[in-house]
């Protein structure tokens, strides 16, 4: 990937931590896995739902698809507390040069460094780009 579409990427990715009624932080997770592997980047989702659940402190978040949300876009899902329907994350699915790239964005109290460190040992993970 060139070193112009991640930085498009990362300025892209910051514009949507801007301040709101949150403070967040993001990771864009740079994927091997290509546009034919639609099965196996749901999967590595859900894996990266876990680990960002593990380290949120709210509990464990289930996956929610916005398909009845005309305000959601495709390849656009948000993690919810189980307990609460609370956000933990959101994310957006996109496919660049012809792999996946995963941008998650969750709160700042979450522990980010631990979510950058356990993102980057997942199966499928080429690398990661902290975006504080």
């Amino acid at each position: 990937m060139s070193e112009t579409i991640d930085d498009d990427l990362y300025k892209r990715t910051l514009a949507l931590l801007e301040p709101g009624d949150i403070e967040l932080v993001g990771a864009i997770v740079h994927t091997t896995l290509s546009g034919r592997e639609d099965l196996e980047m749901q999967e590595l989702t859900v894996a990266i739902n876990d680990v960002i659940s593990d380290h949120a402190d709210k509990g464990d978040a289930w996956i929610y698809a916005g398909n009845d949300d005309t305000d959601f876009s495709s390849n656009q899902f948000q993690g919810l507390s189980v307990e609460d329907d609370e956000f933990v994350w959101e994310c957006q699915q996109l496919l660049r040069e012809g792999t996946f790239d995963l941008v998650f964005y969750y709160e700042a109290t979450a522990d980010h460094d631990a979510i950058v460190e356990d993102l980057e040992s997942l199966d499928h993970v080429d690398r990661v780009t902290p975006v504080p």
